[in-house]
């Protein structure tokens, strides 16, 4: 029997989700053992006229993560889209933007400015900015260009599914490939984990009184390990998020920072936090609820962490 084809490849990214494929261990062997890979920057040498070459259709599953940043990742994603039956964004930034989506707070020429004029460490006299086209005496250089706007990879090109995290976790990946080989993969569109929010399956204690008179940060005390992060004043991000990453951080007492995306029926994760964290605020006097949620430092980082480029914001206008 012919092996399935896979093909891997990181956009905007920090190659963590390309990490967590090799953290299977063992079971990468059973990966080599079903398919072979026709592309994985990160690990083989194939080049691009490589994967234009396939007949379209002819790569069984493409996991790609990252976000779309630039327009290399763009025609990337569209040509994969071409070779690929089964589209699959890997980790949060392919699922929902991810990190690089808070970029969407500014644009281009803001982020070149800063880049490359205003930083402390930078010495640019001329103002010299990357160029997509610069001509040398040996020839002709392109870089990619830089897009203002950040996009998952389902505001590109049509996604048959999502496995979140950052990164998704072994175990889900492990799940994933012995579906795709057992071909039990559930109807296109589906998400790859669990249909509850976070909070659902966290062991933490909750009491009745779920108010705070202040929120603080992680590293201005220890936390109980048995109490709700929430009900210590603690920002955790389990009521807006998706559950199926195995509570990592929440075991390793660290709050949630919402990397599994939103649960069902909620469209915007930021919002849905953002709620939750304003019925926390134990006060009736405006002026103190407003200290209270004061509290909370960088709300558009905190909240839209995973999900600005889905979000209802979609990007700040400048």
């Amino acid at each position: 029997m012919d092996k399935l084809k896979f093909a891997i490849y990181w956009a905007a990214s920090c190659g963590g989700c390309d990490v967590a494929i090799l953290d299977i261990n063992e079971k990468i062997l059973d990966v080599a053992e079903i398919a072979d890979i026709v592309l994985w920057p990160i690990a083989l040498d194939f080049k691009y006229k490589d994967v234009e070459a396939l007949p379209d259709g002819s790569v069984d599953v493409c996991l790609f993560n990252g976000a779309v940043r630039n327009s290399e990742q763009e025609e990337l994603a569209k040509l994969l889209r071409a070779k690929s039956k089964a589209m699959v964004a890997f980790g949060a930034c392919a699922c929902f933007g991810g990190i690089p989506s808070l970029g969407n707070v500014s644009d281009r020429e803001h982020i070149f400015r800063r880049v490359y004029q205003e930083t402390a460490s930078t010495a640019n006299p001329d103002t010299v900015y990357p160029r997509t086209v610069t001509e040398v005496p040996e020839g002709r250089l392109e870089l990619p260009e830089f897009f203002d706007t950040v996009k998952s990879l389902a505001q590109v090109i049509p996604v048959e599914y999502f496995i979140p995290g950052c990164p998704p976790p072994p175990d889900l990946i492990v799940t994933v490939v012995n579906a795709i080989a057992t071909g039990q993969l559930p109807p296109p569109g589906a998400v790859i984990a669990p249909d509850k929010a976070l909070c659902d399956e966290c062991e933490r204690e909750r009491s009745e009184d779920k108010t705070v008179k202040e929120f603080r940060r992680p590293w201005q005390f220890i936390a109980d390990k048995e109490k709700c992060f929430l009900e210590q004043g603690l920002v955790c991000a389990g009521p807006g998020t998706r559950a199926g990453c195995g509570s990592r951080c929440i075991k390793a007492n660290m709050p949630c920072r919402g990397c599994f995306g939103p649960p069902p029926g909620v469209s915007d994760q930021g919002a849905k936090l953002l709620s939750a964290m304003a019925s926390l605020a134990d006060s009736e006097d405006p002026t103190e609820m407003a200290a209270i949620i004061g509290g909370i430092k960088d709300p558009l980082g905190t909240f839209y962490r995973f999900g600005m480029a889905n979000s209802t914001l979609g990007r700040v206008k400048l």
